[in-house]
């Protein structure tokens, strides 16, 4: 057991004894599985204590184990990282798939607003309390979360027309000729 490993899980089970779940180590990453009511109380002592310090969130995701059977259904995943000690930590809150919430943890880390947005984009997970939980990356309009195990695979459909049947319409006369030519529309 690492040095790390013991001084996370002696100063997390002293505080919140009752909102850790687990404390694993795998290759050097310790991981603290954690209930989600509890994320920011827990994100906000873990960046306030001194002998701790992790005072940069690297990234918020989420796991979808719906082709695992495990219930519940989605972990959200915090990578955090303290710059004064160099040491990481990763926390996982699982949420269940018939309420997809968990508290944002922008009052902690501001980065949050960004990678939850991701999260929220690409898996359905609602960040509660967060200013501005819109798509990110994904058009407004777009129906379901593409990083969900139940997301159709190849997307949804979409169709392309040319108006043109003239496989160069619209390129200048001067340009270089192509190396590949597109044969048809997809």
């Amino acid at each position: 057991m690492s040095e790390l490993k013991t001084l996370i899980e002696n100063l997390l089970r002293g505080r919140f004894a009752d909102a850790i779940l687990e404390i694993s180590e795998f290759r050097g990453e310790v991981t603290a599985r954690i209930k989600r009511e509890k994320v920011v109380s827990i994100c906000r002592f873990l960046r306030d204590e001194p002998r701790l310090g992790f005072n940069l969130l690297s990234d918020v995701t989420a796991v979808d184990y719906l082709l695992l059977g495990i219930v519940p259904r989605f972990d959200v995943v915090y990578h955090l990282f303290s710059l004064t000690y160099f040491h990481r930590l990763r926390l996982k809150a699982a949420v269940p798939e018939d309420d997809p919430v968990i508290d944002s943890v922008i009052p902690v880390w501001g980065t949050a607003n960004y990678h939850e947005r991701e999260t929220f984009d690409f898996f359905g997970i609602i960040f509660k309390n967060h200013p501005n939980l819109t798509r990110i990356l994904m058009p407004e309009d777009w129906e379901g979360y593409p990083l969900r195990k139940d997301f159709p695979l190849g997307g949804v459909k979409s169709f392309y027309f040319k108006r043109s049947t003239d496989p160069h319409a619209g390129e200048p006369k001067d340009l270089i000729p192509r190396i590949r030519v597109q044969k048809g529309d997809v």
